[in-house]
């Protein structure tokens, strides 16, 4: 894992917990992929940011990819996607919500397990069909 000394087990924590990590490994991604496409103006690299990094958009990414995923995947995308959460953005419907925590609860299961191909693999498949719509 690239930011821990420690060998964190996935399976040790919780849906939520998860997604929380998935959500910030998801952030670094998209932002990374913004500087791909060249410098510009902070603001304007930010505002590229929010578009994706948001639940409307990662929901969408989830259902894209949904069907490219092996079956343990799935299976921790719908526990994500099950957890019970006591709020919701304003910007997103409750079920955007949900599949959203299971796209983030995903990308923390696989970024705690190590398995970083794979991770790239779903982000990359996930950015590249959403950019196509």
């Amino acid at each position: 894992m690239l930011f821990s000394e420690k060998n964190l087990e996935p399976g040790e924590y919780g849906p939520l917990a998860l997604a929380y990590i998935g959500d910030t490994v998801f952030d670094l991604f998209v932002r990374t992929k913004i500087l791909e496409d060249g410098n510009r103006r902070v603001t304007d690299m930010h505002a590229s940011a929010v578009k994706l990094v948001n639940a409307s958009s990662q929901a969408r990414m989830a259902a894209l990819i949904e069907d490219g995923l092996g079956e343990d995947e799935l299976r921790v995308l719908k526990w994500g996607r099950n957890a019970k959460v006591n709020t919701h953005p304003k910007g997103a419907t409750i079920g955007e919500y949900h599949m959203a925590t299971g796209f983030e609860t995903l990308i923390g299961f696989l970024y705690l397990k190590g398995e970083e191909q794979r991770l790239c693999e779903i982000l990359s498949a996930a950015y590249a069909k959403f950019k196509e719509e």
